[in-house]
């Protein structure tokens, strides 16, 4: 009996070797970028975000939390290299660092993602001090920002490589942001929103970087699988922040409590 008869009259084996099969690169892309149903993009809070429905004070929790998921992405980055033993990949992966890090004296061209998310909370009326002290970051931002920069830690570089490539879907989430928050909220300062406009572009080069890696890295369909799973848990790890910030800055929140 040939192999191919016998899968046909063996429905087990024909559903092992299915699941056994590697997908073609396009199939493999096509599937990580379905992921995009749970980017965070579609969380309500973002939702009302885009809408203009939250008040100043929420915005500015907003921020001031999400400030401390970009001071970690250097230390993420800084990890992703530490396990990396391919110098070549290193020299390509500091640009990320760098990006968000800043050059030289962290002014003008030489500023970083850092300092343009400072700008940002200045834009939205928060002291720079409250920003750096993360004073207003809850308790659950916090563990689900360092759980991640753990999984980078403790992980193989390729996988918290692949768990960066939600950078696919963020160029839409920025530009909806440049958009619609100069006519939504037009007390924030314009020139705040520099940090959205520089990551449209430096997310595209990031993507191609790490859908090579994918390519590269993905050699068997459980690898495939895996890297489908880490995507799965960045995006938890974005809407988690979410969840986290909507519930501790309700539309009601005593005014003496608001950042």
């Amino acid at each position: 009996m040939t192999a191919t008869l016998a899968t046909r009259l063996n429905p087990r084996e024909a559903a092992r070797n299915e699941l056994q099969r590697l997908w073609a690169f396009d199939e493999f892309e096509a599937r990580l970028r379905a992921c995009e149903s749970g980017y965070h993009i579609h969380h309500r809070f973002n939702q009302r975000l885009n809408r203009g429905e939250l008040q100043p004070f929420q915005v500015r929790a907003w921020v001031a939390n999400r400030f401390y998921y970009q001071v970690n992405i250097p230390r993420k980055d800084a990890a992703v290299m530490a396990n990396c033993d391919d110098r070549a990949e290193r020299r390509r992966w500091i640009l990320r660092m760098l990006d968000h890090d800043g050059r030289g004296d962290y002014t003008g061209d030489d500023a970083g993602g850092i300092e343009a998310w400072v700008r940002l909370g200045e834009a939205v009326g928060l002291d720079p001090t409250d920003l750096w002290s993360h004073r207003h970051v809850q308790p659950a931002v916090r563990f689900a920002v360092d759980a991640y920069v753990n999984f980078a830690r403790q992980r193989p570089w390729e996988e918290a490589a692949i768990s960066s490539l939600t950078e696919m879907f963020a160029p839409k989430i920025h530009a909806d942001r440049l958009a619609g928050w100069p006519a939504l909220y037009p007390w924030i300062d314009d020139k705040g929103l520099a940090y959205f406009r520089s990551r449209i572009p430096l997310a595209t080069r990031d993507v191609e970087h790490g859908l090579d890696i994918a390519r590269r890295w993905c050699t068997t369909r459980a690898r495939q699988e895996r890297a489908l799973a880490i995507l799965h848990f960045k995006l938890d790890i974005l809407w988690s922040m979410l969840d986290a910030i909507e519930r501790a800055f309700p539309d009601d929140m005593p005014e003496a409590q608001r950042p």
